[in-house]
């Protein structure tokens, strides 16, 4: 079984794209939330993920972003991001703002050798806002996993891909689709294959897209500058 790994897509139609051709044939693909915030293509993104869950090949969470959009959420956020919020609050269809407060906070998944895995966008500890981020020492990922049952823990939210391996069990990033911040822009995606053995069975992939194109329409939406000028820089 092949299984890709997506996150953090954050309205960027462009991404999306050029990341799906490289996953589309997988047996089951798993996305960690944000499918909206930042970028200015929402109604494009959720359109695509909700016909792709219908068919039964797509699980995904909801991400701070997506929980802020759906239910007005926004404390905490930079102005920025805020901005970001409101305007897709506004250009949104009733229909994928409804989806998006539908999608659960968690989510399970076991593949066919057995092996389990738990989706979460933040940590289980606070699955919409706390951030796993690599430089963590392993004390943190173990107290983490402290609340998991499942073999690996899949999450998203810091936009870095990431594999931490504790005593057999992992927590995986696969990086952002739509905003990196790692310091390349290309879009991230993970691939975990089950016909090998596990650490190692787990490739992270960089994919590049249409990044000016993502551009130019965060601008002509009027979105703030900065939101578009990060996508080069992969921050």
């Amino acid at each position: 079984m092949l299984i890709a790994l997506i996150s953090d897509i954050h309205s960027n139609w462009e991404a999306l794209q050029a990341v799906w051709d490289y996953i589309k044939d997988a047996d089951v693909i798993l996305c960690m939330g944000d499918l909206v915030g930042y970028g200015a293509s929402p109604n494009e993104v959720v359109d695509f993920i909700r016909r792709e869950m219908e068919k039964r090949k797509l699980l995904c969470v909801r991400g701070n972003h997506d929980n802020a959009i759906a239910f007005g959420a926004e404390w905490g956020f930079n102005p920025y991001a805020r901005q970001a919020v409101r305007w897709h609050q506004h250009v949104m269809t009733v229909e994928n703002l409804e989806f998006l407060r539908k999608l659960p906070v968690r989510q399970i998944f076991t593949d066919e050798v057995g092996r389990s895995y738990l989706l979460i966008h933040g940590s289980p500890r606070a699955p919409l806002d706390e951030y796993l981020s690599p430089w963590l020492p392993d004390s943190e990922f173990r107290a983490v996993l402290n609340y998991v049952k499942q073999d690996d823990l899949l999450v998203g939210h810091t936009h870095v891909p990431m594999l931490k391996v504790i005593e057999g069990r992992r927590v995986i990033n696969p990086g952002g689709v739509g905003q990196p911040r790692d310091g390349d822009w290309r879009a991230s995606y993970a691939l975990i294959d089950t016909e090998k053995e596990p650490p190692e069975n787990v490739e992270f992939h960089r994919v590049e897209y249409d990044v000016q194109e993502a551009a130019r329409k965060i601008l002509k939406a009027g979105l703030p500058r900065f939101l578009a000028e990060r996508l080069y820089d992969g921050y």
